[in-house]
């Protein structure tokens, strides 16, 4: 059998193929929970996971070492790898030991089948990983649809997934197309990757879908800001709505964001930026999740937080005393009442809130309504 047929164990789903499954059901979304649990859940909870070594610049070596005997060796199987690195300790990142014996085998094309294989085909995600990282270091354009499909399994492969597409011409178009369809760590790998390109033309997408509300954006948040020169963008007479809601989701990120990332206080264009979210708010006016996140970031610029306030007369006061303004009027209040009666959790969770408690649309009376 041919190094790029292999054997594989029977009944044992690849987790390509576990991917693509789960991809071909929902195309444009992220996989349910990163695709979790994968097809190898079983076998890995029975084992303890493999300690990293002590010594952080030995990591890699001893998978490195395996593949140094399998290309050295005479022409074997790639499936003679799939369960070969269970018991050692491999690093899901780019590793300059397992890059290095990919580049040093022999015969470098084979070195590339064996990924390839291991990556189509292979149960198991330690060999999995082994295979990513041989296409990472070795592979070409023709492998881009290989790296996507792997890639959506983003918790484990994304940061491998990413280095691979960021490395091989047409990266930015790859990296966007992997964007869209992953959440949580694998996002951050690869809105990393494509700020690390700088290239313009994904600029639309970093202005209006990079930060998707979750708590791990804050680690590239300050990234997006920068290399999408938002305060550039926000600064323009007319912006769509898309660059408003998502420039409001980034500013309450960066509040928030100390110890991972870029905080607001750190952020040159902070001020700027405010000022142009609140007066394209003026603008296009209140829904629910403008609303939500206005009195999110009334709530953090009032506060001692790494936002930059020193209290009531910190350095925010003015933006501060400008989305309170918005909120207090009465189609933003009207806005959130509606909201919460329809039992919307965001307003649910503000009005919780001791910030939210304050709000007029929580506390004032309700308007009253007219015969019906």
């Amino acid at each position: 059998m041919s190094e790029t047929t292999g054997t594989k164990s029977p009944g044992a789903q690849a987790l390509f193929d576990h991917a693509l499954a789960l991809h071909k059901a929902a195309p444009d979304r992220p996989l349910p929970r990163d695709g979790e649990p994968y097809p190898d859940d079983r076998s890995h909870r029975r084992r303890p996971r493999p300690a990293a070594p002590e010594d952080r610049s030995r990591v890699g070596l001893d998978a490195a070492s395996v593949l140094d005997g399998h290309f050295a060796g005479d022409p074997t199987e790639p499936s003679d790898l799939v369960d070969v690195f269970h018991d050692l300790y491999i690093p899901i990142h780019t590793n300059e030991h397992i890059t290095a014996a990919a580049h040093r085998a022999p015969d470098r094309e084979r070195a590339l089948r064996t990924g390839r294989w291991l990556v189509r085909h292979s149960p198991d995600r330690c060999s999995v990983t082994i295979g990513l990282a041989l296409v990472e270091a070795l592979g070409t354009v023709e492998d881009i649809p290989l790296i996507h499909t792997i890639g959506l399994l983003s918790n484990r492969f994304g940061p491998l997934a990413a280095r691979a597409l960021e490395r091989l011409p047409g990266g930015t178009d790859s990296l966007l197309w992997l964007a869209d369809r992953v959440a949580g760590w694998g996002r951050v790998y690869v809105v990393e990757a494509l700020c690390r390109l700088g290239d313009p033309r994904a600029r639309p997408w970093l202005l209006r879908k990079a930060c998707d509300g979750e708590f791990l954006n804050a680690y590239f948040v300050g990234q997006v800001a920068e290399t999408a020169a938002l305060h550039e963008a926000i600064a323009e007479s007319t912006v769509d709505d898309e660059i408003v809601d998502h420039t409001g989701r980034l500013l309450h990120l960066l509040t928030y964001s100390q110890g991972m990332g870029m905080t607001l206080s750190r952020y040159p264009h902070a001020e700027a930026v405010l000022a142009g979210h609140l007066r394209h708010l003026e603008r296009v006016g209140p829904s629910a999740d403008r609303y939500f996140v206005a009195a999110l970031l009334a709530g953090s610029l009032g506060g001692d937080g790494d936002a930059g306030s020193v209290g009531p007369i910190g350095r925010w006061q003015t933006h501060r005393d400008g989305y309170l303004a918005l909120l207090d009027r009465e189609d933003w209040c009207g806005t959130a009442r509606s909201a919460l009666a329809d039992e919307d959790p965001r307003m649910v969770e503000l009005a919780g809130m001791a910030s939210g408690r304050r709000l007029r649309a929580f506390t004032g009376p309700a308007p009253r309504q007219g015969p019906r």
